[in-house]
């Protein structure tokens, strides 16, 4: 095939995907949810932290492990919440608990009470693949601009080990290279701009419109011009296994 053949049928392609993402967007938008923390003594009472997304029974909330487990102020009865969109456009705080929690994985569920919110399926397949895109729902700017659910392509550039890399061979020591040797989570490397705010952000196929991951981790880079970190254009998600395994082990 030749070059001219490759490009028509790689735009065929994203064309597709482009399609097909507007009309899977709304059954999207209704499962995701900001996370943050109530105290009704301070203003404003609600504090955001990060993204969630209904799964299972619709009362719970999938997220990262990183998100939850930060030390809770009890004199000011500080707790986890989450704040959802009804379907009268209204934001809803429900107060939330940790059910589970997997920090090896960087996933954790959260119940919430109240009658259950639209859930997103799961992939029950590991079958994401290099070059593959796919679509992440979430809050980048949390509650700066309002809490707007934003959405973004995402491209899998890589399927890397889940490790911190190392900045020269001298600093390979033995104990780091078992690290290394015994660390093969997967993560998927996306070529996509992601804020703090889109931790736990569902990756979604814009086709099918099932998760095949969680936004993990955003790489940023610090500036001059304010104290907001830039995106680089890069991310990570972990794969949705984790979290299917968790759901499993949770009930």
């Amino acid at each position: 095939m030749g070059a001219v053949g490759l490009a028509i049928l790689l735009a065929l392609a994203t064309g597709e995907v482009s399609a097909e993402l507007p009309d899977t967007l709304p059954r999207i938008k209704p499962a995701v949810v900001a996370i943050g923390t109530l105290a009704r003594t301070r203003s404003p009472a609600f504090r955001f932290l990060a993204t969630g997304f209904a799964v299972g029974d619709g009362t719970l909330i999938a997220t990262n492990a990183h998100v939850v487990r930060r030390k809770l102020d009890e004199a000011r009865l500080e707790t986890l919440a989450v704040a959802l969109t009804d379907a009268a456009g209204r934001t809803q705080l429900r107060p939330a608990r940790e059910l589970a929690a997997d920090p090896a994985h960087d996933v954790a569920l959260l119940r919430i009470p109240g009658p259950p919110i639209a859930a997103l399926p799961l992939r029950q397949a590991d079958d994401v693949r290099e070059g593959e895109t796919y679509a992440f729902t979430g809050f980048p700017l949390g509650s700066v601009m309002g809490l707007h659910a934003a959405t973004h392509r995402a491209l899998i550039a890589a399927i890397v080990p889940a490790v911190i890399p190392r900045g020269a061979a001298r600093e390979l020591d033995a104990d780091a290279i078992r690290q290394l040797e015994a660390d093969r989570t997967p993560v998927f490397q996306l070529d996509a701009s992601a804020s703090p705010g889109s931790s736990g952000s569902p990756l979604w196929d814009p086709v099918r419109g099932d998760v095949v991951g969680l936004i993990n981790m955003v790489v940023v880079k610090r500036t001059r011009a304010g104290p907001s970190p830039e995106p680089t254009g890069f991310s990570f998600a972990v794969p949705v296994r984790y979290l299917r395994e968790l759901l499993r082990s949770a009930r």
